[in-house]
């Protein structure tokens, strides 16, 4: 079997063959057309002024969702061009793993993600648990198949895109390859749940329908019962893991959040943390607070060098000397700090650093070849390559994202989403007449509070966190900004 059949470019509904009197461009994939819609769509913008790690709106230099989404494009496609160069299956032209499906994977992952982060997931899915739930992967899906204005189905009113009440939106009506790089988790959120229930990752119940034609278009195995992910999606997964673990620490050391002093005193209690929370995600022992320790020391080891270095000097004990060998050691100790705060400002090592440690992660990529079917390959960091990238990962997430100045900021996202949603589902107070119009067009004809709720939804997932922050602004503060400026 080869990697691709032509049902893979298939599209929920076909391009019409002539559009005016423009003729038809033959050296135009399918694929390059896909790139071209994600790379001028409103919610691949929008990813410029949803924050990352850090806030964008205080330096130029920090990452964003949307120049986190440019990396993760870039390293999956590299990684998909050293496969095929390095793996004798992937070689053979038909087999071939298509790079530029594997870019546009990385440049989509984040289309989904909301305000403010894990709080603004979590604040939006609060509100929408006893109607379809929210997670950021979902929406990413229900962006590419429903919001995103570019198609629409037979029948559907062109203002709208519904006919009547039925949803006839088509979003970006992309390939079904193309589609399935973004389908991360294959299952379908529980339409209802309790208040305390956790997020669920997959796909909401109102796409699901889309979702199986694309599946089965896709799968060649249609016996497995394993879990869809495409190749093109576990080397998206890959490469996210890879940006994600080595990028938020550049840009943590370049915020002065961390130094490479922090992260070799690095204490049991952190470790503890770090070892714990794989273990918890790998569902196994797989790694000890110890290991973690180590690993730490080993990635930034030649960089660190002159920093451990004093202290295997210093004995102590009854040495007269030993006064004068603290005192140096001491001396050593705040040159090995002042030179980790030189190494955490200095932008040629910083770059350095991260450029070493892609390449090294990248090096580490692993096929398992799937006979019966080539798209349900499985792609793998090896064993000491995941260590390393899931030590670095958790502890960016445990100890910086966990970190109070942080913290703060999310909290304060969580009220402002779930704020924001209250007013606008108020039917009592009418508060869809504070949508825009063309969400007003919509939100009119919907039958139930069901899909009212899910037109908000998206709605506010789609806001950056400064409009985000502005519109519940304009609801609550006592000095708005003035009310000619449109919503």
């Amino acid at each position: 079997m080869s990697l691709y059949t032509e049902k893979d470019f298939h599209r929920l509904k076909p391009i019409e063959s002539n559009k005016g009197d423009l003729p038809q461009d033959a050296s135009r994939t399918d694929v390059r057309r896909d790139y071209a819609r994600i790379l001028h769509s409103p919610a691949f913008r929008r990813l410029q002024g949803k924050t990352q790690l850090f806030p964008g709106d205080e330096t130029d230099f920090f990452r964003n969702r949307l120049t986190h989404s440019l990396e993760v494009a870039q390293i999956a496609k590299d990684i998909a061009i050293k496969i095929n160069h390095d793996v004798e299956f992937f070689k053979m032209g038909e087999n071939s793993i298509n790079p530029d499906i594997c870019e546009i994977a990385g440049l989509i992952h984040d289309l989904g993600h909301p305000p403010f982060g894990h709080n603004g997931e979590k604040a939006l899915d609060d509100c929408m648990k006893s109607t379809g739930g929210f997670e950021g992967n979902a929406q990413t899906l229900h962006i590419l198949l429903r919001t995103e204005k570019k198609e629409m189905g037979p029948g559907a009113n062109y203002a709208t895109g519904y006919e009547k009440a039925v949803d006839k939106r088509l979003g970006l009506n992309l390939t079904h390859r193309v589609v399935a790089s973004a389908l991360k988790y294959d299952q379908i959120i529980p339409y209802c749940r309790k208040k305390t229930d956790k997020l669920v990752k997959g796909y909401y119940s109102i796409d699901s329908e889309m979702i199986d034609t694309i599946k089965s278009n896709i799968r060649q195995n249609v016996s497995s019962d394993k879990p869809f992910k495409t190749i093109e999606c576990q080397i998206m997964d890959i490469a996210d893991d890879i940006a994600y673990s080595t990028y938020d620490i550049e840009d943590a050391l370049k915020a002065e959040f961390i130094t490479p002093f922090d992260i070799i005193s690095c204490g049991s209690g952190i470790t503890g943390q770090i070892a714990k929370k794989i273990n918890e995600t790998e569902g196994r022992d797989f790694i000890t607070s110890d290991e973690v320790k180590r690993r730490l020391l080993e990635i930034f080891g030649s960089t660190l060098a002159p920093i451990t270095e004093p202290f295997g000097e210093y004995k102590g004990g009854d040495d007269p000397s030993a006064t004068l060998k603290l005192y140096e050691l001491l001396e050593k100790v705040t040159s090995s700090y002042e030179a980790s705060k030189w190494f955490s400002q200095n932008g040629y090592i910083r770059t350095s650093s991260t450029s070493f440690l892609v390449h090294w992660f990248i090096l580490g990529v692993k096929v398992d070849i799937n006979e019966e079917d080539p798209t349900q390959s499985k792609v793998y960091l090896d064993e000491e390559t995941k260590k390393n990238v899931e030590v670095l990962k958790h502890y960016c997430f445990i100890n910086l994202i966990n970190s109070p100045k942080l913290k703060i900021s999310e909290f304060r996202g969580y009220d402002i989403i779930r704020s924001i949603f209250a007013v606008l589902t108020n039917s009592d107070e009418e508060g869809h007449k504070l949508l825009p119009a063309d969400f007003q067009k919509i939100y009119e004809i919907l039958p139930t509070n069901t899909a009212k709720n899910r037109l908000v939804c998206d709605f506010i997932a789609g806001m950056t966190d400064r409009y985000a922050i502005e519109f519940y602004g304009r609801l609550n503060s006592e000095n708005p900004q003035s009310i000619f400026k449109p919503f």
